[in-house]
């Protein structure tokens, strides 16, 4: 399916904090993050992330599920946090019906040591799959999402999205393409943190995932370079 490779160039736009005043909350920020990614026929049920430390308190989580849209269960991870569904699930092009993209998000998070994030896999037991598990610390909401399936091109854009104040951004690429090694390069001042861009022979679900924090109010997006040419689905999630 679909393969990545990963050219992890960042470009980071520096700016200057806004003054908090004492007793202000602090603002979002990212906090840990972990990247799942298992091979054609070398996976297995449930798929689990590697452990991480996240806060006890405070936190928004994000967990996205790539690969056989037979395997369709709802996330769990190791604090019993509730996850629903951000968005709409969006199907790979050129593959049927068999594969597709959802994520999912749980407010009010609880965390700890040793946190991890699974997904019983019902369908394809030792399919491919790629599972990123984000947190965002001193967050509470969802403020914006955009979702959008690009046509091929050697750089794609996100929708928009619209801020009203200090917010944490997350992007996620996902490609189409049946390549098993690729470069994956976020702008717009978006950096990469992690990234499945570099397959196993047995083929994988690739996929990168940048984040940019912004200290105002404004309207974002980031276009992707990616090589080979290939499709991508695309989601940019403001969280504050």
């Amino acid at each position: 399916m679909r393969r990545l490779r990963a050219a992890l160039a960042s470009v980071v736009l520096l700016s200057i904090a806004p003054q908090v005043a004492a007793g202000d909350p602090p603002p979002p920020s990212l906090g840990a993050h972990v990247f799942l990614g298992q091979g054609e026929g070398l996976g297995d049920s449930p798929a689990v992330t590697p452990a991480m430390e996240t806060r006890s308190t405070g936190s928004v989580f994000v967990v996205f599920n790539a690969g056989y849209a037979s395997n369709d269960a709802v996330p769990r991870d190791t604090y019993g946090n509730r996850w629903d569904r951000l968005g709409h699930a969006m199907t790979y092009a050129n593959y049927g019906d068999r594969f597709d993209v959802k994520a999912y998000v749980a407010l009010d998070g609880k965390g700890g040591a040793n946190h991890s994030a699974s997904i019983v896999k019902r369908g394809e037991p030792r399919g491919e799959l790629s599972l990123p598990f984000v947190e965002v610390r001193n967050a509470s909401r969802v403020q914006a999402l955009a979702q959008s399936y690009a046509e091929p091109s050697l750089v794609v854009a996100s929708g928009e999205i619209h801020v009203d104040g200090p917010a944490t951004l997350l992007a996620f690429w996902w490609g189409d393409g049946g390549v098993k090694r690729m470069s994956v390069v976020p702008g717009d001042g978006f950096q990469l943190i992690d990234a499945f861009v570099e397959l196993p022979d047995e083929s994988g679900v690739q996929g990168a995932v940048a984040w940019r924090q912004v200290n105002a109010a404004g309207t974002y997006r980031v276009h992707w370079t990616a090589a080979p040419v290939q499709g991508a689905a695309l989601w940019l999630i403001a969280i504050r």
